[in-house]
């Protein structure tokens, strides 16, 4: 109890949570040392096979960050107030007791141990990022599990894609609180894989005929006219988009070929992904739609044909659940969990693999020419067909080298408007996201949605680097303003956006002057006079004085009172949205020249 350990002179402050964690291991080695010696026993083994069940032990503690979680997101607490424990499965019949995990793949989730009372909301905190690492390493990460522990008082969580559920508090001093953390623990050992938040249908793999471990994905293909699911296995060693966010669309990039022996060449790329549905049953078939309304059109167009994705195949993902196969949705994956908040379904795209993706480029040079390309596809593919892409990012163009150079080729279209239809749901990254879209997601779309993105993607880049090598050696100062585009709430980021795009002086100084000196950086400036000084447009800013009065930036602030319009000043996307085409003509000329230019100085390195 609370009491024994602060009676008397003993005040352990620095060794409490360590003290609790202890205790806390020693309960799950515990309950897993009596499962393994009933699961050893004859007459269990023909119950319980000993091979679909497993052990969950705690785990000696190893790094497994996200190089790419951002710090800032949780909360500093003394970390001599929390301890981590971390638990995976292992064979039933392995030694019970503190164990070194092999690869990254076992780990179950979790568990936070804090001292104070008030520190449940910094354990969440905490919990929070560990699941968000745990789902950018371990590619089969479906959903995760996570627990909170105060001397007597543990909590489980689930971390699904939109919801986090907690569990009522079980309390280990008494019989029932300890039942029902018993109760979990076994289910963890007994149940099906699945519940444990893995995939079966991406499987980790050992080979001794090939030297580093892969991954088996199945891709399902429906036959609705015979009522057939039909499955092909592809092998991949290279995931080239993990997935980076805590909730939301849970989206994975792999490089894969149909032949284990030809994993080092793949040929297609497959994209992991949960969409949303209206329903458990409904499927988002907007990528599929409209690659091939794009492809049985530009296919004539010698110009345009390559500057698309070629789909291979989509369809839902399948689990099996008792003997029947069933479709991986949010809805049969928490069937015994209160009702999430959106439906989601799990599916598998394959593209052929035009190239690489453009956060792989060696250097500015191919990016522009992607951009450049890339906004070239968009605005054929609206004025043609009214296809609005709304997914931009760098993971949706892809790099392919021909033998006439270097070209764009726009992919992931699973956020397509087509024929003006909306698309309310919020896209895989809001740092990419128009500021319009951003405050208001059920909004008319507009190309200048699209084309704000691209530029975007040209300041990102511009700043930490086109490719893993350049952002592993970056140094990100921690009062760069560019940071307030990838944290916080959509309004947030929208405000901010807002804020540091209100001038071109403010823009000058505040984003490009800590861009790299390339040419991204001469882009981002051009692109950004284009899309917010056009003369109808008045910049990016919508405030009234007694807003401005509360703007505690003073160069902001001055900035914004010496504009002529500042006590008349409207919202300006409405507005930009009447001179699409003026200034989408604009943009189409800016890029074409960075294009050429570009590319003369590839032809000439």
């Amino acid at each position: 109890s609370d009491e024994s350990l602060y009676s008397g002179d003993f005040e352990p402050i620095g060794i409490y949570a360590d003290y609790v964690a202890t205790c806390f291991e020693s309960f799950m080695l515990f309950v897993a040392h009596h499962i393994n010696e009933y699961l050893m026993l004859g007459s269990a083994s023909e119950l319980l096979g000993p091979e679909d069940c497993r052990l969950i032990l705690p785990i000696a503690s190893y790094d497994m960050e996200d190089e790419d979680s951002d710090a800032s997101s949780v909360a500093y607490v003394d970390p001599a107030d929390f301890a981590t424990i971390e638990y995976g499965m292992f064979p039933i019949g392995s030694s019970v007791e503190r164990q070194t995990a092999p690869v990254p793949h076992v780990v179950v989730g979790d568990a936070e141990v804090v001292r104070h009372k008030y520190d449940y909301n910094e354990a969440k905190l905490r919990l929070a990022k560990k699941t968000k690492a745990l789902f950018f390493n371990q590619h089969s990460r479906r959903f995760a599990w996570g627990l909170t522990a105060r001397s007597c008082t543990i909590r489980a969580y689930v971390f699904g894609m939109d919801d986090i559920w907690a569990s009522p508090d079980m309390d280990i001093a008494s019989a029932e609180g300890r039942l029902a953390l018993i109760l979990l623990l076994v289910d963890w050992s007994l149940c099906p894989v699945d519940r444990l938040g893995f995939d079966p249908s991406i499987r980790y793999t050992l080979s001794k005929r090939i030297d580093n471990p892969y991954l088996e994905i199945d891709i399902y293909e429906v036959d609705e006219s015979m009522g057939l699911v039909e499955k092909r296995t592809y092998y991949s060693q290279r995931c080239v988009g993990a997935a980076d966010y805590l909730t939301g669309r849970h989206t994975r990039y792999f490089a894969a070929s149909t032949d284990p022996k030809l994993m080092g060449e793949p040929a297609v790329l497959i994209k992991d992904v949960w969409s949303t549905s209206g329903n458990s049953s409904a499927s988002d078939t907007r990528e599929s739609s409209a690659l091939n309304i794009l492809h049985t059109e530009f296919d004539r167009s010698s110009k345009l044909s390559d500057s698309f994705a070629r789909l291979v195949s989509t369809g839902p993902v399948y689990i099996k659940q008792g003997d029947a196969l069933v479709e991986d949705t949010t809805t049969t994956a928490f069937v015994e969990l209160p009702s999430v908040s959106q439906a989601r379904q799990h599916r598998r795209t394959v593209t052929k693999l035009e190239g690489s993706l453009i956060s792989e480029a060696d250097n500015e040079s191919q990016v522009v020419i992607a951009i450049a390309d890339a906004m070239a596809a968009l605005h054929a593919a609206h004025a043609k067909y009214k296809i609005l892409h709304g997914n931009i990012s760098d993971r949706a163009i892809l790099l392919q080298k021909t033998a006439d150079g270097i070209k764009g080729v726009l992919a992931n279209f699973d956020y397509a408007s087509i024929g003006g239809d909306s698309v309310a749901e919020t896209p895989e990254s809001m740092l990419f996201q128009s500021i319009l879209s951003l405050e208001n997601p059920r909004t008319g779309r507009s190309p200048l949605e699209d084309a704000e993105s691209l530029f975007y993607l040209a300041c990102i880049l511009g700043t930490f680097g086109i490719n893993r090598e350049q952002r592993a050696e970056f140094v990100a100062d921690p009062d760069m303003s560019i940071l307030d585009w990838s944290k916080g709430t959509a309004e947030y980021i929208a405000d901010m956006k807002r804020l540091n795009l209100a001038t071109e002086g403010i823009f000058v100084k505040r984003i490009q002057a800590c861009m790299h000196d390339g040419p991204l950086r001469n882009l981002a400036l051009d692109m950004y006079k284009a899309l917010f000084r056009h003369p109808g447009t008045l910049g990016t800013m919508h405030i009234t004085n007694a807003e401005l009065e509360k703007i505690r930036d003073d160069d902001i602030a001055a900035a914004l009172r010496a504009l002529p319009e500042i006590n008349n000043l409207r919202d300006s996307f409405p507005l930009r949205n009447g001179f699409a085409s003026e200034i989408t003509k604009n943009l189409l000329e800016i890029v074409a020249r960075h294009r050429d230019v570009a590319l003369e100085a590839l032809n000439a390195a």
